[in-house]
């Protein structure tokens, strides 16, 4: 007798991940209702849960940036294109992403269609980073060394031209932070360049709840202008890699282009030393990507905006109100509880519809906690609760005078079981190769044409060279994610062979394909 093939499982997004990836992606966006594409190419319509998530991510993040002593400040959105000019490496990066300016007032002309009407004197740049415009305020603020440090952030949005959108995760316009610092001397610089990619990793591992490798990009890999850049990657769940925060040491290249001098201890005059630092709503991509499931969203509870959802089911009208009653009682004592140092959000869902179509709702937002609540569960004194961090149809009975309590720890446990898991899945999926061969069949899908998830992260040696980093692209579309600082996963940072020259090589690096 044939053996029958194993029934298809039915899940609330289609495709699935290991069937489409890319598509898979959009249709969680799409079922959880973060965002849209816009009408204008290559541009998004974040919704308000999307929004949401980003609030509490700028929140959470300015805090820290708070704590190391940084203040916010707002700088213009238009940029003279002189000033990019002043810093050649730096236009040169961005030349190509730039939407530009050139004229003000519109005009109807002869045929009845708007024109523009007034050439600007001066193109101006719509903001694709602010290291110039900043730069130019910078040189009227430092003068001595007492005016030193200089440690500024700005929230804002940014443009750069996009020939590949995909939502989140690039997009021609995008909302981020972009920090912007000057220092006395060449170590405070570069201590504020690590200190800032420290705060990036424990907000992403702590708050996201998404490991990542920490370490400096390869030469071709650096921010334009920057005489270093330091870099987190994560691993998403089709093994690509995805830039999740940035910081760069500039030396004083940027410096000497906007003229930012000052009186030094001694009476010398000297160009100040910065660095730039930021992070987008790429990371709400990144989220989505790493702890989304067949099911659709996955909330890590440190960054969701409802954390308790508490769904009434009372389908006869002689039970909603004490139903009702009750939900509302319950939202109460969950309100007076506090998680992560911050109040427990909870929603509870009165809208008229069917307890199960609200309850799948819930799962595809990707809330942590779902609570039912009904007429037998009045008379039980129990509630059903459910995870999300765990199948879909797995319940618990908890005494409904014990819940509020036990809330707290029950989210502690999710934000400790997706970060656990997603380790897990970057450990699996990161391989120690030690040949060229080896190599590129991991990154080479078995059927080559199909969307197939292969590959992850590869610690293999290099020996430096710029020609074997480009040849590597070019065949495989891999590329060096980062330099590590530490030794990753457990391998020593020992020196060793290249595995593409036989040339030596100071130590391995991570190899990845990437958004």
């Amino acid at each position: 007798m044939a053996k029958q093939p194993a029934p298809t499982v039915r899940t609330a997004i289609t495709p699935r991940r290991e069937d489409d990836f890319p598509e898979w992606y959009q249709q969680v966006i799409r079922a959880a209702e973060l965002a849209e594409p816009s009408d204008v190419r290559g541009c998004m319509v974040i919704r308000p849960w999307g929004y949401a998530i980003w609030e509490n991510m700028q929140r959470q993040l300015d805090a820290m940036f708070k704590a190391t002593g940084h203040k916010n400040a707002y700088f213009p959105l238009f940029i003279p294109l002189s000033y990019f000019e002043k810093e050649a490496a730096h236009v040169e990066g961005f030349a190509k992403e730039c939407a530009v300016v050139t004229h003000s007032r519109l005009e109807v002309n002869a045929e009845g269609k708007m024109v523009p009407a007034s050439p600007l004197a001066e193109p101006l740049v719509v903001r694709p980073t602010s290291e110039t415009i900043i730069g130019a305020s910078y040189a009227k603020w430092v003068q001595s060394y007492r005016d030193l440090p200089i440690l500024v952030n700005q929230w804002a949005n940014v443009v750069r031209w996009e020939m590949r959108p995909r939502v989140f995760l690039r997009t021609t316009e995008f909302l981020w932070q972009e920090g912007h610092t000057v220092h006395e001397t060449e170590t405070e610089a570069r201590d504020e360049t690590k200190r800032m990619l420290d705060v990036y990793e424990e907000f992403v591992r702590d708050h996201l709840a998404i490991p990542v490798f920490s370490g400096e990009k390869s030469e071709s890999e650096r921010f334009p202008g920057a005489v270093q850049t330091l870099c987190i990657e994560a691993m998403v769940q089709d093994r690509k890699a995805i830039q999740a925060g940035t910081s760069h040491f500039l030396g004083q290249n940027f410096s000497r282009a906007s003229g930012i001098q000052f009186q030094t201890r001694d009476g010398k005059q000297e160009f100040g030393w910065t660095t730039s630092w930021g992070m987008s709503t790429r990371l709400v991509g990144t989220l989505i990507m790493a702890h989304a499931d067949d099911d659709g969203l996955v909330l890590p509870p440190r960054i969701a905006q409802t954390h308790v959802v508490i769904i009434p089911i009372s389908p006869k009208e002689e039970t909603r109100a004490p139903v009702w009653e009750a939900a509302d009682k319950l939202a109460t004592e969950l309100r007076r509880q506090t998680c992560f140092n911050l109040p427990i959000e909870v929603e509870v869902d009165r809208r008229d519809l069917g307890g199960g179509i609200k309850n799948w709702e819930w799962i595809k937002k990707g809330v942590p906690v779902r609570v039912e609540i009904g007429p037998r569960d009045l008379e039980s004194g129990q509630v059903s609760v459910s995870r999300r961090d765990q199948p879909v149809k797995s319940k618990q009975l908890v005494a409904a005078a014990d819940l509020a309590g036990r809330v707290p720890e029950l989210l502690e446990s999710i934000q400790a079981s997706l970060l656990q898991r997603a380790q897990q899945f970057r450990d699996a999926n990161t391989r120690v190769i030690n040949t060229k061969e080896e190599f590129y069949d991991f990154f080479t899908p078995q059927e080559l044409g199909k969307a197939e998830i292969h590959g992850g992260f590869a610690l293999a040696h290099w020996s430096g060279s710029r020609e074997i980093e480009e040849q590597v692209k070019s065949d495989l579309k891999v590329t060096i994610r980062c330099i590590p600082f530490a030794p990753a996963n457990g391998m020593p940072n020992d020196s060793g062979i290249c595995i593409f020259s036989g040339a030596p090589s100071p130590q391995r690096v991570v190899w990845g394909k990437s958004y």
